[in-house]
């Protein structure tokens, strides 16, 4: 019995055992691997582009695209890579996409990009391939895709025909509404206003573009642009002075301020500026010539010339190259016929250069050889037969009057160029008749003027010291050569200062060693030659009165002030060497 009932205690023991095992248990709570985002594409017939269901990094990559900011499409080309989206389609086109904009709106970036491999079939890639042939594809009419409003401008990027850019504004302007917060599509239309000369609509699109995003600065280059082409040229150069200081090595923005200095004839700050950016590239030929005409334009002819030089082998045709040889003949070595040689090259195929038309006729009325004088009249002539001559037809008009000394006749042409345009020219010529009618208190207000509307120009500052000694205030005339006399480079302007110097000297001594530093520096300073000339003639020194007399009278024949001292000296001028 007892064995019995251990056996039957046996029996229930192992029983309520396998009752329990089998009672069900709580799912175990399981740890999240991460898993790596699907890397094959879809079959084709199940493909929907341009989102792959890899879900919110694909948005998030596109959004950064969208921005337009420089950091949002490095920061989109590392998600693609830290995904390890480059093999999927996506990640491809994504990447060409943001590599384009990269390249093309901001191609300082240093930023390493990777090489694009586009998809064969893909809508931005069709886009970008048409691009890169300037072909622009417009988006389907039902697209409210950003991306495919806003890629196809690329095609159109170095475009400067207005009717193609001004076609792309309907897209550009439907991309804005899908996307308010994108700097895109308010550059782009910005880039077709100014290329187009419709610089108010420029100005407003570069300025929403930049108050989505200061980080765009080509928005603000832009804008600097556009200032500067409207007049407001003191606002265009703060604005890049600040881009400089926001980005010290950002070298478009370098650019175009040299450009902005440059344009505005402020040869002391454009010319360090020039310097640094071909010291990066010392072929760059906008800059070289721009190099070559600061030397001209200071009167460094010699200097000149190996800039001139080096850009003949980038393209000798060059309308400003072939104007800056013609300027170097006919200024710094007074061969006016190699000039004139220099002069017609352009007018053969742009015969209806103003500007080129106008120093060919100067300098064939300066000309002491009577057929040639009567070649530039002939040519003035015409040029101020049309219907309306332009303001450089006046301005030469105003300045054979002026080298003739005809003063009245002079004010003449004088009063329209003031009235219509008062440019710093206007304003110099200005001075010089009304100096020549002796009208000194009108030629210091005019001298004023120019100085003011930009201190630190060269002729302005030479001009206004020279009137400050007419009307009798030689020690601030004194104070300004003194000042700026050091820091002169050598050449026309150092002997400008040198003979403004002489001018307010006491002693006739001081006053012959400044004028003959003066013309160690520019041998065809007029005035200083004159001024040694009239020193002798007033010590009866004939035979050094003659030798200056011949070399003023070889730069100016038709002066009427030598000529009269040619009269007197008549018998001497054959004999004296």
């Amino acid at each position: 019995m007892i064995k019995q009932r251990r056996l039957l205690f046996f029996l229930l023991l192992i029983f309520s055992l396998v009752l329990a095992s089998c009672k069900s248990k709580p799912p175990p709570v399981e740890t999240p691997l991460d898993i790596p985002l699907q890397t094959q594409e879809p079959p084709a017939d199940t493909q929907i582009p341009p989102r792959p269901s890899a879900g919110g990094i694909a948005d998030e990559i596109r959004g950064l695209t969208e921005t337009g900011e420089l950091s949002s499409l490095l920061r989109a080309l590392d998600l693609i890579r830290s995904r390890d989206l480059g093999a999927t389609e996506f990640g491809r086109v994504m990447n060409a996409v943001n590599v384009a904009f990269i390249k093309r709106i901001y191609p300082d970036s240093t930023a390493p990009l990777p090489v694009p491999d586009l998809p064969q079939t893909h809508v931005y890639a069709k886009i970008l391939k048409d691009a890169d042939q300037g072909v622009y594809t417009p988006p389907p009419a039902a697209s409210s895709d950003y991306l495919e409003y806003v890629l196809p401008f690329l095609a159109l990027y170095t475009e400067t025909r207005s009717e193609r850019l001004l076609s792309a504004l309907p897209d550009l302007q439907k991309a804005e509404l899908l996307n308010g917060k994108s700097v895109l599509a308010p550059y782009f239309s910005a880039l077709a206003y100014e290329k187009s000369g419709r610089l108010a609509e420029a100005n407003a699109a570069y300025t929403r573009a930049y108050g989505i995003s200061r980080e765009c600065y080509p928005a603000s280059l832009g804008l600097a642009r556009v200032m500067n082409l409207s007049g407001q040229r003191q606002e265009s150069l703060q604005l890049l002075s600040d881009l400089v200081i926001r980005y010290p090595d950002n070298i478009s923005i370098k650019r175009q301020l040299a450009i902005a200095h440059y344009q505005n004839g402020d040869w002391s700050r454009a010319e360090p500026a020039i310097a640094e950016i071909l010291q990066r590239d010392s072929r760059d030929g906008e800059f070289i010539l721009m190099r070559a005409r600061i030397l001209v334009e200071q009167g460094q002819y010699m200097q000149a010339q190996a800039p001139l030089d080096l850009y003949a082998s980038i393209n000798s045709n060059n309308r400003l190259y072939l104007f800056l040889r013609a300027r170097v003949q006919a200024e710094g070595y007074r061969n006016r016929d190699a000039a004139l040689n220099y002069l017609r090259s352009i007018l053969r195929t742009t015969p209806n250069d103003d500007e080129v038309s106008v120093y060919a006729a100067r300098l064939l009325m300066d000309s002491a050889r009577q057929d040639d004088q009567n070649e530039g009249r002939e040519l003035f002539r015409r040029l101020l037969g049309v219907p309306n001559p332009s303001l450089a037809v006046l301005g030469l008009g105003l300045q054979d009057a002026v080298r003739r000394e005809n003063w009245r006749e002079a004010e003449g042409y004088l009063s329209r160029l003031l009235e219509d345009r008062r440019s710093s020219q206007d304003l110099l010529n200005a001075y010089t008749v009304e100096r020549g009618l002796g009208n000194n208190a009108r030629a210091l207000s005019y001298a004023r003027e120019l100085y003011e509307r930009d201190s630190s120009n060269d002729e302005g500052i030479t001009v206004y010291i020279s009137a400050l000694i007419d009307t009798g205030r030689q020690d601030e005339a004194g104070q300004m050569i003194e000042s700026r006399l050091g820091a002169a480079p050598g050449g026309a302007l150092k002997s400008r200062y040198y003979y403004l110097r002489s001018r307010v000297r006491a002693n006739e001594e001081s006053v012959m060693n400044d004028l003959r530093s003066s013309l160690f520096e520019d041998p065809r300073n007029l005035n200083a030659l004159i001024a040694m000339f009239e020193i002798y003639h007033r010590r009866k020194d004939e035979r050094r009165a003659v030798y200056y007399l011949k070399q003023a009278l070889a730069l100016a024949p038709d002066n009427p002030q030598l000529r009269r001292y040619e009269t007197e000296y008549q018998g001497l001028l054959g004999g004296v060497n």
